[in-house]
């Protein structure tokens, strides 16, 4: 039984997508040999889930056969013991490729104790139990919203700007000492109409950049999200008024716990997450009404986070016999994610790992050698490794080749 094999899986179509051959998570599906999958050129397309969510699970490429079945069938050899006693037999992770023109919906994962509640309470809406931390990576320019400002920077722009100041403040000012009053002003927010939604974007645009301080990139982005659903959009305003604005690089990485507050803008990533399609969303693309408001805002934690303490770093991976890889490790996840960057060719050695692990190409192409297999790596291409397999990666002679591998080790 092979322990390496080629997936195929599927790409959705979100409207905040990037359309036909600007979106990577298309072209990665197209790339697929054999997969009849046609890109449509005004069509918008989304995420690609590759792994044994049974939502949009990825078969093998030369069986048709779902991956989940496939591990089922040999699942000591193929996950690990380990992994098994652990996490049980299924995968432990989901990789997605994701690309993005709109901002997403403002949305938390919620942590495994609200997770446990809501699955019990409304299991049609929340199909599992499970927590969904998210490892982001970016595989071109990213913006994001992420956690909340610093109460101070929160505080000064309803203090300075008038029209925030009259409108959400209460009468006497009460101080931003705490994060109850955070939480209130999330909460008017988010109940707007799009009527006062749209009053409030016309009092900003129209509010002197001076009255911004440091935070006038809001000035920049006002004219973005309006043209896109903002203009009438309360998730939007929370983002603008209450959250980080973060730009990341490629090869930059975001980690994102369970319970925290984000919304992405723009850009192409590789993420990783537990298992779960578990989100609470609202604002931005689902309407908020009454209910998801205050589900949402009961699951926020309204305290204060570094930006910079959500962007993970990445380490020297000894997996990687000669030095090519990268590791970043999310504290506490059940999974990390290996980066393998080699110049045309150039070779890596990767030591097998103690668990199953998922392989995306995300640059150029050359060779896989594992046991007595030898296969073709193009950009877009997707694998499945399993337990203790070693590899050895070799860069063709054209643009190199890049690799991203998530796993996951007990």
């Amino acid at each position: 039984m092979a322990s390496v094999i080629q997936l195929e899986s599927d790409v959705n179509n979100h409207a905040w997508g990037k359309k036909g051959q600007s979106s990577l998570a298309a072209r990665y599906a197209d790339a697929t040999p054999g997969k009849e999958f046609k890109v449509e050129s005004g069509k918008d397309y989304s995420e690609m889930w590759i792994g044994t969510f049974p939502k949009t699970p990825s078969q093998l490429l030369s069986t048709g056969q779902v991956l989940q079945e496939w591990i089922d069938g040999n699942k000591e050899k193929l996950l690990g013991p380990a992994v098994i006693e652990k996490y049980g037999s299924e995968l432990p992770f989901l990789p997605k490729v994701i690309s993005i023109s709109n901002e997403l919906p403002l949305q938390i994962h919620p942590d495994k104790e609200l997770a446990t509640k809501l699955h019990k309470h409304n299991p049609s809406k929340f199909g599992d139990p499970n927590h969904e931390p998210e490892l982001t990576v970016a595989l071109s320019d990213f913006e994001a919203f992420v956690g909340f400002k610093h109460v101070d920077d929160i505080e000064a722009l309803f203090r300075d700007i008038p029209f925030l100041k009259e409108r959400f403040t209460p009468q006497p000012k009460t101080p931003f000492t705490s994060s109850t009053l955070v939480k209130n002003i999330v909460h008017k927010l988010l109940s707007l109409s799009e009527e006062e939604v749209a009053e409030v974007y016309s009092a900003l645009r129209d509010t002197p950049r001076s009255e911004y301080g440091d935070q006038s990139y809001i000035l920049m982005l006002l004219p973005r999200i309006s043209n896109q659903d903002g203009a009438t959009d309360p998730g939007c305003l929370v983002s603008l008024l209450t959250m980080n604005f973060l730009t990341l690089k490629k090869g930059e990485a975001l980690y994102i716990p369970a319970d925290g507050i984000h919304a992405f803008l723009s850009g192409d990533i590789i993420e990783c997450m537990a298992p779960s399609d578990n989100v609470i969303n609202c604002g931005v693309c689902p309407s908020a009404n009454p209910e998801s408001i205050n589900l949402f805002t009961s699951a926020l934690t309204f305290d204060y986070k570094d930006p910079q303490s959500m962007v993970l770093k990445p380490k020297v991976s000894t997996k990687g016999l000669k030095g090519h890889t990268r590791v970043y490790g999310p504290p506490g996840s059940e999974f990390d994610m290996l980066v393998t960057e080699l110049k045309k060719g150039e070779e890596e050695h990767i030591a097998g790992l103690q668990g199953p692990g998922i392989v995306v190409v995300t640059k150029g192409g050359g060779k896989l050698h594992a046991n007595d297999q030898e296969l073709e790596l193009r950009e877009g291409y997707a694998f499945f490794v399993g337990y203790d397999t070693d590899l050895k990666l070799v860069a063709d002679e054209g643009e190199g080749l890049d690799i991203h591998m998530a796993f996951c080790e007990a």
